[in-house]
């Protein structure tokens, strides 16, 4: 009797996973990799802010390496530069990627990915940035751009852009400072609906992460969530199941060994 009812118990919160299951989940970063990304860098200096992600993948007009100073990062890591000012740098399950390392020098980081054929009813994907404040203009200093784009069209359907200039005005209300670091303490979640008119198209999510242009502030940015349904996290609905089947489950050895 006891394993019939916990098995019904794992049977309920299975069912329950699978409503949530989907094949199009954070981008391929769960296997701890950047499998099905494109991935590419080069040094910046000398290279105002106009700069696109394309130009540091391969092929590109900036392209010297494939993007070795970007890495994935388990849910353990802790960014050295803010530590828990930050926060967490995955957003959900244990991966996300950084794009671009976490020291200066002038260099840049792309990542990039396509999806073929896209009728899924959402895109999702979440961000955070860290851009150092050398006392530059905007055209010079350290850079985070990020694309949604609809290739099917040629249209830019989502485009984020922010740099680290000495005013302030190249960030907004997303971003906390702390000494000479603009960052976004929370996850920036993007969301994207795909209606009539956009399924079937295929799209492409690029970021782009960079150092400034005279090479000395810093630049980065961490990428996660890139999936068709919002990036899943602990249900409390699903537990509870589990911890009421566990709980009868102790009811009814206790009322027994009582007997």
């Amino acid at each position: 009797m006891k394993l019939q009812l916990l098995a019904g118990v794992v049977a309920m919160v299975g069912l329950t996973g699978m409503a949530h299951a989907d094949g199009f989940y954070n981008g391929g970063f769960e296997a701890g990799t950047t499998g099905g990304w494109t991935t590419g860098g080069g040094y910046r200096a000398g290279v105002d802010n106009s700069m696109q992600p394309s130009q540091f993948l391969p092929g590109g007009s900036l392209n010297g390496d494939n993007g070795s100073r970007g890495a994935v990062v388990n849910s353990s890591y802790v960014d050295p530069n803010l530590g828990a000012l930050l926060g967490s740098t995955v957003y959900s399950g244990n991966y996300s990627y950084r794009a671009e390392d976490t020291t200066s020098g002038g260099y840049a980081t792309a990542i990039s990915q396509k999806v073929s054929n896209y009728t899924d009813a959402n895109i999702y994907f979440a961000w955070k940035a860290v851009l150092e404040n050398g006392g530059h203009q905007e055209y010079e200093s350290a850079l985070m751009k990020l694309t949604l784009t609809d290739d099917t069209t040629g249209q830019l359907l989502i485009s984020r852009s922010y740099n680290a200039g000495y005013t302030g005005s190249g960030v907004d209300s997303r971003f906390s400072k702390e000494g000479n670091l603009f960052y976004t303490p929370s996850w920036q979640v993007e969301q994207l609906s795909i209606d009539q008119s956009l399924s079937g198209h295929s799209f492409t999510l690029s970021l782009l992460a960079s150092d400034c242009q005279p090479t000395g502030h810093t630049g980065y940015a961490y990428l996660d969530g890139f999936g068709a349904v919002t990036p899943p996290v602990p249900e409390p609905t699903t537990y509870g199941m589990l911890l009421a089947g566990l709980g009868l489950l102790g009811f009814m050895a206790r009322r027994k060994k009582s007997a």
